[in-house]
């Protein structure tokens, strides 16, 4: 498998998350964990979105590795739960 640019993956860190839909039917368990994190913010802050840098941290303390949890937006961006807009 081919590596990304780094500019692509800067570009990728710049941008937010935003929560469209509330489900994790089908979703694996990293899928679940991005999830239940962009549900925990809408109840602490009140809004849906995260950016993915704060996601990266997050996810690095507790151990996943980054290409995974790209993957794994990736993923849920492909069966429309989440949306990633870049700012």
């Amino acid at each position: 498998m081919a590596r990304k640019p780094k500019k692509e993956n800067q570009r990728m860190l710049k941008a937010v998350v935003v929560l469209l839909r509330n489900t994790t039917w089908k979703c694996g368990r990293v899928e679940r964990l991005i999830v239940e994190y962009l549900q925990s913010h809408l109840i602490k802050f009140g809004t849906p979105r995260s950016s993915i840098k704060e996601i990266t941290q997050y996810f690095a303390v507790n151990g996943k590795s980054r290409s995974e949890l790209f993957d794994a937006l990736k993923r849920l961006e492909r069966r429309r739960i989440i949306e990633i807009r870049e700012i």
